[in-house]
């Protein structure tokens, strides 16, 4: 079991907004999935991996890959409180899902 958060790498984003987002992204998925996936999860570690994408486009499509698949996922839309306009798409999780599941929709992306 693992999950994946995919920040964007365009956006310039200070390490504590980066952190932030990605922290969002991981409970929102982690909410979304069932108890026997996060119990599963948990047993083996809480496996992470934070990679990056260079757009909004590549995020979304990243999202409706995991929705398809029927994996859990959180895509997190900023508030534009900070070094974000309202609205902007920062990040994405998916899993905690089998390992192959999630690499079968992020494993030929680089590590952020």
């Amino acid at each position: 079991m693992k999950q994946a958060i995919v920040a964007r790498t365009d956006l310039g984003m200070g390490e504590g907004k980066l952190a932030a987002q990605v922290a969002h992204a991981s409970l929102m998925a982690y909410e979304d999935a069932s108890d026997d996936a996060i119990d599963a999860w948990k047993r083996g570690g809480q496996t992470k991996v934070v990679l990056g994408v260079a757009g909004a486009d590549a995020l979304s499509d990243l999202a409706d890959q995991a929705r398809r698949a029927r994996l859990p996922h959180g895509l997190v839309t900023d508030a534009g409180r900070t070094q974000l306009d309202p609205g902007t798409q920062s990040a994405v999780a998916i899993g905690p899902a089998p390992v192959a599941d999630v690499d079968a929709i992020t494993g030929d992306l680089s590590l952020y």
